[in-house]
């Protein structure tokens, strides 16, 4: 049996950005996600969700983000987010992920995002091919951990939650997962795990099956590692509308990106976007937030620490 995690309430500091800094020194990264009509099979075209996701992380120091969306809203995505590079993405990326690795490998990011906004066009098959040989840290999340539980690697088919817990150590593991409550369900039913009696349980049994840093979002967010356990106290109900989620991936990738090891980006991050929308919250009102005024106020966020 497991030792029980170490309740931690330590937030950790900002990382430090050198005086000679320079944009592609504090952090390159990619957003992979997006779906227009063609590639996601319902009709709908999301292009706002990695257009914000990509807006947070520069919100949050990135120097750099590539967003890798399908040519379809190639052009809308660029309009949003005018800072960012943004190319298309094959909606078939290959049986080994090898085009959505060619980008990282091109654009030279420190770390990637998969799943806002990426609806169901995607092979399960190719993103686990990615996911087992992105040589940079993962930030999964959205639709990017819909296709994480249907997905299957080797011959013997193996879920890849099982392959990502088998590769290496899983303290260790540069990915993240950002499920909400429902994803979380999703992913457990896939690997045949029982419902957890609460929701640090349901952490910790993610992080069982994956090895990953896991993001458990909802009223007190849960960080896990295994081996550390946070449970934040920032944010409120205003945050309950589309888009949050988004906001936070962009946050904690861009932390990772920064240097941080992901266990203390994803505490870091959580703290930020919920004392950001605790900020929106006080001005603005619970029931007139939206996602984009959480990024509106991540400079007082991150001001708070700066101080």
């Amino acid at each position: 049996m497991a030792a029980k995690p170490i309740i931690t309430r330590e937030i950790p500091p900002l990382p430090t950005r050198p005086e000679d800094a320079h944009k592609g020194s504090v952090g390159r990264v990619l957003v992979i996600g997006g779906c227009d009509i063609g590639a996601c099979g319902t009709g709908i075209t999301m292009a706002g969700a990695p257009a914000m996701a990509a807006r947070a992380a520069f919100r949050s120091g990135a120097g750099l983000v590539q967003i890798a969306v399908p040519d379809g809203i190639r052009h809308s995505v660029g309009i949003l987010v005018p800072n960012a590079t943004v190319c298309s993405y094959a909606r078939q990326p290959g049986e080994h992920g090898e085009h959505w690795l060619t980008i990282v490998e091109q654009f030279k990011a420190d770390v990637v995002v998969v799943g806002p906004g990426l609806g169901d066009g995607i092979r399960a098959s190719e993103l686990a091919a990615f996911v087992m040989r992105c040589p940079v840290p993962l930030v999964l999340d959205a639709d990017g951990l819909n296709l994480l539980a249907k997905a299957t690697v080797g011959q013997g088919r193996v879920p890849l939650g099982q392959a990502l817990q088998a590769e290496g150590d899983p303290q260790d593991r540069p990915c993240v997962l950002t499920p909400h409550p429902g994803e979380a369900k999703r992913l457990l039913d896939a690997w045949g795990r029982p419902p957890a009696t609460d929701r640090q349980q349901t952490a910790l049994t993610l992080h069982e099956c994956t090895g990953a840093v896991i993001v458990l979002k909802g009223h007190g967010t849960i960080v896990t590692n295994g081996k550390r356990l946070y449970v934040n106290e920032t944010g409120n109900a205003g945050m309950a509308t589309g888009g949050t989620g988004d906001v936070l991936t962009g946050v904690i990738a861009a932390l990772i990106g920064q240097g941080m090891e992901t266990f203390e980006a994803s505490v870091l991050g959580v703290h930020i976007h919920g004392l950001a929308g605790d900020f929106a919250a006080q001005d603005i009102g619970p029931i007139s937030m939206t996602a984009e005024d959480i990024i509106a106020y991540l400079p007082d966020a991150f001001g708070e620490f700066e101080e």
